[in-house]
């Protein structure tokens, strides 16, 4: 005879504080957004609607593709070399006879507590031309003679933003591989090293292999906060000609400098927009081989 099942409801009051915080600051802004991207709205006056005027605009706006393409740029020149850099500490610091690598993993996930706006002005202030660090160490060792201007150039300006960017999330990115290195099974290691596999062999056809899921989660995760940049980018400027300028910066320009929250609203959904696109690929192309 099956046992009764307790059906309290005091469950749902448990429950209830995170849904009413999503409805609150979540929801409601989000469906709200949708509303003004149909209308036209200054933030002073009365909101009139304009059907789709917004998304038609928002499809012939160069400024806007402009700002995904400086995105893509930056998300790439950031993200691989900090897939990289992570995957090869934590499989150094997974090793057992590495001394003090809880000493190591603490230091290398601390940049990523540092919040984004703190290191954009850091980095700013050292790249800037006339009284940056980097320019007087350089013109110290006779590397060069006259101070750069960095953020005058074009592909310096997004080197120096993917820089900040892969220095912040790359100790994030090892505590996660070294998660997932932990979780695969001793046995497996012991079986390859009696068929006499190799270190490069067991890290080739084992390790990487058996990483896949955490591959997966690192990089649709960082093609959804990469889409995204926002604050570093901001304080260390545009670029000449807005070549450093993302997505959302153009969204923040747009609705915040220039008060037109009604096609910012529109600008939002069309940065929701690309980022899924870019996530379904990327969760797409993760299964092909499958």
């Amino acid at each position: 005879m099956g046992s009764k099942v307790n059906k309290s409801y005091y469950g749902y009051f448990f429950v209830a504080p995170f849904f009413i915080g999503f409805a609150v600051f979540g929801l409601a802004p989000i469906l709200y957004t949708l509303y003004l991207s149909f209308m036209k709205w200054d933030g002073f006056t009365d909101p009139v609607y304009v059907g789709f005027a917004n998304y038609t605009r928002l499809l012939h706006d160069t400024f806007f593709y402009q700002t995904i393409w400086n995105t893509l740029i930056i998300w790439v020149l950031s993200n691989t070399p900090q897939l990289i850099l992570a995957l090869l500490l934590a499989l150094i610091l997974n090793e057992k006879f590495i001394r003090g690598k809880h000493f190591f993993r603490a230091v290398y996930f601390f940049p990523h507590i540092i919040t984004p706006v703190t290191l954009g002005v850091i980095f700013s202030l050292m790249f800037d031309w006339q009284t940056g660090s980097i320019n007087k160490v350089l013109m110290d060792l006779g590397i060069v003679h006259d101070p750069i201007n960095w953020f005058n150039s074009p592909w310096w300006s997004r080197l120096i933003a993917s820089a900040v960017i892969c220095w912040q999330y790359f100790g994030f990115n090892m505590i996660v591989f070294i998660a997932g290195l932990q979780g695969i099974p001793n046995e497996v290691y012991e079986a390859a090293e009696i068929d006499g596999a190799s270190k490069t062999q067991t890290a080739l056809y084992i390790t990487l292999p058996l990483l896949r899921p955490v591959f997966l989660f690192i990089f649709i995760t960082s093609v959804i906060g990469g889409l995204q940049l926002f604050d570093a980018p901001l304080m260390l400027g545009d670029g000449p000609d807005n070549t450093a300028r993302t997505m959302v910066m153009y969204l923040y320009e747009t609705a915040f400098k220039n008060f037109d929250y009604s096609y910012g609203a529109a600008v939002a959904y069309g940065i929701f927009f690309v980022v899924m696109v870019f996530t379904a690929i990327t969760a797409r192309a993760s299964r092909l081989k499958d």
